[in-house]
């Protein structure tokens, strides 16, 4: 299966570096990689382009300019601009495990999107991880993490689970899978069957909104939070505001209440406006 991964990123090239790293370090190679940017300085851009030189898979930089919190726009752009028929969502600050992609890659379905797992971090130890400590994957281990701050149970069991035990512990999570963009992934064409992304929807729940159409679509959530992971680094949440979660848990309650499947307000709009 060939596979587009799109990351979206803001501003953020110290986390950007490191998630850079890891997708340079997947064990499965069928892949391109899209930056998704929302508007980022030059820096940014510099960084990228530093780095597709180079880089183990295609490597491509989709932008525009900076007018404020726009981000399902431009990942809008980037489902668009995908070249292969599945897609994973992941973000800037989250570095995948060496076999992030090829877990995705193996569990793909028809008729199904994937909902990873993540293991938050604090700051300390965000920017304690290195290239070689990505590399060599030692930001992955237990043992290494808990020297900066113990790790909680939760993560604790997502990183040691293998096998047979982390299908197990999928299987009893009572957590519902649901599309976060940290760690998910589907099929292009159902991302475009329901018009993409909200994208009045800013900070807090597009995600969310995003598989809760899916699912109205006929496209069911599958749990892999204890098989693909990746490790979200700290960072400051200013565009985070009190009104702006308001109205996306409005827009979320009305998909729920009328199995909202096609937003009017995604990739195409004009046409049915």
């Amino acid at each position: 299966m060939k596979i587009s991964v799109i990351v979206s990123t803001y501003n953020a090239e110290e986390w950007l570096e490191k998630v850079l790293i890891g997708y340079s370090n997947q064990t499965y190679k069928n892949f391109e990689l899209i930056v998704a940017d929302d508007g980022s300085r030059l820096f940014t851009k510099e960084l990228i382009d530093s780095y597709a030189m180079n880089f183990a898979v295609p490597l491509r930089h989709i932008w525009h300019e900076d007018l404020g919190y726009r981000r399902q726009e431009i990942l809008n752009v980037a489902i668009m601009e995908a070249s292969f028929e599945y897609i994973i969502m992941t973000d800037g600050d989250c570095i995948p495990r060496a076999d992030f992609v090829a877990v995705h890659a193996q569990h793909a379905e028809k008729g199904k999107f994937l909902s990873g797992g993540y293991c938050k971090l604090p700051m300390k130890t965000s920017k304690a991880i290195s290239k070689d400590d990505i590399l060599n994957q030692n930001c992955f281990k237990i043992k290494w993490l808990n020297v900066f701050e113990k790790l909680n149970f939760s993560n604790t069991l997502k990183l040691s689970a293998e096998g047979y035990f982390a299908k197990f512990l999928d299987a009893i999570s009572p957590t519902t899978p649901s599309f976060n963009n940290c760690n998910s992934s589907g099929f292009r064409d159902d991302m475009i069957a329901i018009n993409g992304y909200d994208e009045r929807m800013k900070y807090g729940g597009p995600d969310r909104e995003f598989g809760e159409r899916l699912e109205n679509y006929g496209v069911k959530g599958k749990q892999i939070r204890h098989k693909a992971i990746v490790l979200h680094l700290d960072h400051a949440r200013g565009y985070k505001t009190p009104e702006s979660l308001a109205a996306n848990l409005a827009i979320r309650k009305e998909v729920r209440i009328k199995k909202i499947k096609w937003t009017p307000f995604g990739i195409e709009k004009a046409e049915k406006l």
